[in-house]
């Protein structure tokens, strides 16, 4: 079996959940080098791997592209603050390694061509570790899409509704970096969650793609209020300035006709939703409600003696929609965070370098998904005007010959 020796760069909360939920519990993965500009951080990250694992020699260092640039360093995977994401990548890609990044927007649209030209350049692609890709229900719509159950695909929605107020106002103690965006920038900030596997499911960069979207963002006020309730909350924030709207409204549109909504909630009370939402002509799926629609089933002209409740139905659908990948992954075994769509990003990952595949989420989908933060930012400020999506793939989204024998492992997120 392969053996992959990796790089860690970032050990905050996400980065160490990774070593410990899947990189030291792999069997085909061997730390040997981390960084973070925190040198408790490293001293915790070697120490928790000796112990579980007997990995001695791990380095540290407080240098991503030192850790880069080691001969013992394979595959390097990027956990840091979103601003050094695609610059280390960038670096990691020039140096002949291979990479995948966590998920968060870009800061400009050219970081993402400079993203794009690096592939081309080395011909080593730059997988983000979109995790949603990867979840029970977004795999099974997406093979329901596919067979064409809720007929022809008109709109989708979906976003990151969750209440990060403590992660955000804490910041001064837990050294993280959402507050300075926070601060700084107004926009769609984290669009990944559920544009990734809507853009799958919508054939994005084979056949489809974005083509321009409008932003609009509300005025600023949970942390604010957050602060004034919370007595162990830096009180400065009562009054900061913050320019991130508490919800941004980002609509797309795509070359084949569809609507994308995507949502941003971070700074209000609310409770956990990706809101995954698929409208078609003949039905829908809302993972707000955990329902599949069908209009010959549960639609209004069915007779009522025949006509089924469609309220939380999902499971009823399980037998016939599962997705391979989940159905093998219940039989052996469900592990990893986030109900186990982290464990499956990175199976993902590593079979497409196994296999010398295009890994399922390349770098032209890591550009388009990222690029939708700078145009965001862009449209709010111009007052939601439209703003063009440029094509990463500069016209190959048509045909894409690239992928079409290369990309068809277990894992594939294409037809």
């Amino acid at each position: 079996m392969t053996e992959f020796r990796v790089g860690v760069i970032g050990l905050g909360s996400r980065g160490f959940g990774h070593i410990q939920g899947i990189l030291t519990e792999r069997d085909d993965t061997v730390i040997t080098a981390v960084c973070d500009i925190y040198q408790d951080r490293i001293d915790h990250a070697i120490e928790y791997c000796n112990k579980k694992k007997g990995w001695t020699d791990i380095y540290g260092t407080t240098d991503y592209k030192e850790l880069i640039r080691r001969d013992d360093v394979d595959v390097v995977f990027v956990f840091s603050a979103w601003e050094n994401h695609i610059p280390a990548a960038i670096y990691a890609m020039d140096h002949g390694k291979q990479v995948g990044i966590e998920v968060g927007g870009a800061y400009s649209v050219q970081d993402c061509w400079d993203l794009v030209n690096a592939y081309e350049r080395t011909g080593i692609h730059c997988m983000m570790l979109e995790n949603c890709c990867y979840d029970r229900n977004e795999m099974m719509v997406m093979r329901m899409v596919r067979a064409g159950v809720f007929g022809e695909i008109v709109a989708c929605e979906g976003g990151y509704q969750h209440d990060l107020r403590v992660e955000i106002a804490s910041a001064s103690t837990t050294k993280h970096y959402r507050l300075r965006n926070f601060m700084n920038r107004c926009c769609e900030n984290y669009p990944t969650h559920e544009l990734g596997p809507i853009a799958k499911t919508l054939d994005i960069n084979r056949g489809n793609r974005m083509i321009s979207l409008n932003a609009m963002a509300s005025k600023a006020r949970g942390i604010n209020t957050y602060a004034k309730t919370r007595p162990n909350i830096d009180p400065a924030l009562q009054t900061a300035q913050l320019k991130q709207g508490d919800i941004v409204k980002t609509n797309i549109l795509c070359a084949n006709g569809e609507l994308i909504t995507l949502t941003l909630d971070n700074s209000l009370p609310r409770f956990y939703s990706r809101n995954y939402t698929m409208r078609g002509t003949e039905g829908f799926f809302s993972e707000m409600t955990a329902s599949v629609f069908i209009d010959s089933v549960h639609g209004e002209e069915v007779p009522e003696a025949d006509r089924k409740d469609f309220h939380n139905n999902i499971e009823e659908y399980r037998k016939e929609w599962e997705h391979p990948v989940w159905r093998r992954f219940e039989e052996e075994g469900v592990k990893g965070g986030h109900g186990g769509m982290d464990w499956l990003v990175f199976d993902a990952y590593f079979e497409a370098l196994k296999n010398g595949e295009v890994p399922p989420i390349d770098t032209y989908d890591t550009a388009a998904w990222m690029v939708i933060t700078p145009l965001s930012e862009q449209s709010i400020t111009l007052g939601g005007a439209a703003v063009e999506i440029p094509d990463f793939t500069r016209g190959k989204w048509t045909h894409r010959d690239d992928v079409a024998d290369k990309n068809h492992g277990f894992y594939a997120l294409d037809k």
